[in-house]
């Protein structure tokens, strides 16, 4: 979004306070297949059930449709499995990498790759 954030104090019950983020420029994602979260930038808001205005004004509410970063998740991705993602019209060639690894996380990789199933 922009590098403007944001943030109001709501007061709640025993007097107690809650922030409420209403524009960000970063936040905490969670990829739910894989049971992965990290930090990414948001970029945009695509859709808002509630009010196309809200769209407009790239506000954040609960339940819109952002869109984010995948560069955190494409890095994590390379890590646990050793392949690239996001290689669509080439061949996806397992890319286990004979740089620095061990026999034991070679084994590791490979038997990820058998399992893994992309959502």
């Amino acid at each position: 979004l922009s590098s403007n954030v944001a943030v109001r104090k709501v007061r709640v019950r025993g007097g107690n306070y809650k922030f409420r983020a209403l524009r960000l420029d970063a936040g905490n994602f969670s990829w739910g297949t894989e049971a992965v979260t990290r930090k990414a930038r948001i970029l945009d808001v695509n859709y808002n059930a509630s009010n196309n205005e809200l769209v407009r004004t790239q506000t954040l509410v609960k339940n819109a449709i952002i869109q984010i970063d995948a560069t955190p998740f494409k890095q994590w991705y390379a890590t646990h499995y050793g392949m690239e993602l996001g290689n669509k019209g080439k061949e996806e060639a397992p890319k286990i990498d004979d740089k620095k690894a061990s026999s034991h996380v070679k084994r590791k990789l490979k038997q990820r790759l058998q399992t893994r199933k992309l959502n």
